[in-house]
């Protein structure tokens, strides 16, 4: 029997510069405990700076082994295996598990009695602390956050600190977890975040597509078995003038017809590097036999799921700047501050929208029902369709209920994009899995309302407009003004 303890703290670094591992040797013959040590850099040299000094996030593994007589392994019948196999939880190790969407997942797995790791760099905090940005809600520290999950629940949410970006690492904790699904959330996941500078495009393509690369050759060489779920996004699409299919498309051509990839018109570095990840995605299934759920996702609202509520600490962030806020959470901030909503240029702009109640729901989905292996399946992940001048009607009429005064303005749309278009987006499959989707309610509406009056004094108003322009993007690195 083996026993994992992993232990967590920040050191100074002194002569460490490379990974060090010291990997458990699984042999036959008797051996007391072995020591891992494993040591990652972060995106930015992985190194957070405190006081002025750098630290580095260092996450140790002690594996300790229990040797039982030879017979009685032995013993155990294949029948008893296969059973004791079956009826284990399922492990999921969820890459980015500290973030918007990959925090509410892995409570709600843990809550589901999965066997769940979060995998985080931690970068997104990062971003806000280059940018000037802050969450609207107080973002409890992720020791603090699982903490406070085992007093609530008796249940535990394994941690490894460290980039995906790098294979070592990586390597180590598939090794270490063994999970049977991955829900892949590690990605910089903001469209405005990549068009700011070059040094941000470039790090958006690097940390995105080589991330996902690592993570499709750790499942190759280590668990290829494992499933992997990725979360794409719907802006892979475009806004094409025909109706977007669940990732493939049947085409006639010139007499002859076949089932393709649906084709892809991404709008940013952001969307391209979403691009590249599903082309890898599809060929390591075609060639390595890899099986694949690609989650093309919605834009997502809201903050509360039934987790997420038991206590304050596990509270999720709630991005409503202009760089890292989507339209919806934004506009529900702006109502609540008395600033005119913002809509970017003639405010046709249609998209798939989605709670996140329901991405956790789907999420939970995908990894119930697996892909096959060598299967590389799209599941378009959203659950109504809106314009950005529905959402501020919305938001205009809930806010009068409350005694707000909400009014909207057409603001220069940053963007290149069209501003009215065609938009019919299929989204059958997951419903058909069992997705009972949280549709946008009058009630909803009241209830962000009320959690962005509640929290209306942290709001920096200075954040609100956007300030990055896809056609001024600059070669220079600069930063969002405060």
């Amino acid at each position: 029997m083996t026993h994992l303890l992993s232990i967590h703290c920040t050191l100074k670094p002194s002569c460490i510069t490379k990974p060090y591992y010291q990997p458990y040797n699984r042999c036959s013959n008797p051996c007391p405990t072995s020591l891992l040590l494993c040591t990652s850099r972060s995106l930015s040299k992985n190194c957070i700076s405190h006081r002025g000094k750098p630290l580095r996030r260092h996450t140790f593994y002690v594996n300790s082994v229990h040797l039982t007589q030879e017979s009685q392994t032995q013993s155990l019948s294949g029948a008893s295996q296969v059973s004791n196999e079956s009826s284990k939880p399922k492990r999921v190790m969820v890459i980015g598990g500290d973030g918007y969407c990959g925090w509410a997942t892995a409570l709600h797995l843990s809550n589901k009695n999965y066997e769940v790791a979060i995998v985080d760099s931690f970068v997104r905090r990062l971003f806000d602390h280059q940018l000037g940005l802050d969450s609207l809600t107080p973002i409890s520290s992720i020791h603090t956050r699982i903490r406070r999950w085992k007093s609530l629940t008796g249940k535990n949410i394994e941690l490894y600190i460290g980039d995906i970006c790098d294979f070592d690492f990586l390597s180590e904790t598939f090794k270490s977890f063994e999970p049977d699904s991955v829900v892949h959330f590690g990605e910089q996941r903001s469209a405005p975040y990549s068009m700011i500078d070059r040094s941000r495009a470039v790090f958006t393509q690097k940390n995105n597509v080589l991330g996902t690369l690592n993570v499709l050759f750790a499942i190759k060489e280590f668990r290829e078995e494992c499933h992997l779920v990725k979360l794409g996004t719907m802006g892979e699409y475009g806004t094409p003038n025909i109706d977007i299919e669940e990732g493939y498309i049947t085409i006639t051509h010139n007499g002859r017809t076949d089932t393709l990839p649906y084709p892809k018109q991404a709008s940013s570095f952001y969307h391209l590097s979403k691009v590249h990840d599903s082309n890898n995605i599809a060929f390591t299934c075609k060639a390595w036999g890899i099986r694949a759920t690609d989650l093309n996702q919605g834009v997502v609202y809201g903050v509360r799921t039934d987790e997420t509520e038991m206590h304050e600490e596990l509270s999720n962030r709630f991005d409503y700047d202009g760089v890292f806020g989507t339209a919806l959470n934004r506009f529900c901030v702006q109502a609540a501050v008395g600033h005119p909503l913002t809509v970017y240029g003639k405010g046709g702009q249609t998209r798939g929208y989605l709670d996140i109640r329901d991405t956790v729901q789907c999420v939970e989905l995908a990894i119930a029902n697996p892909a096959s292996p060598g299967e590389f399946r799209v599941f378009n992940q959203f659950t109504e369709q809106f314009s950005v001048n529905d959402l501020a009607r919305l938001v205009t009429n809930a806010g009068e209920k409350l005694g707000l005064d909400v009014r909207a303005i057409s603001v220069p749309n940053p963007r290149v994009e069209a501003e009215e278009h065609y938009y019919n987006a299929k989204h059958t499959k997951l419903i058909e899995l069992g997705l009972k989707p949280h549709l946008l309610s009058d009630s909803l509406l009241d209830s962000l309302l009320n959690f962005a009056i509640r929290f209306k004094d942290r709001v920096d108003t200075t954040q609100i407009m956007p300030t990055v322009s896809w056609k001024k993007i600059s070669a220079k690195p600069k930063t969002v003004a405060a």
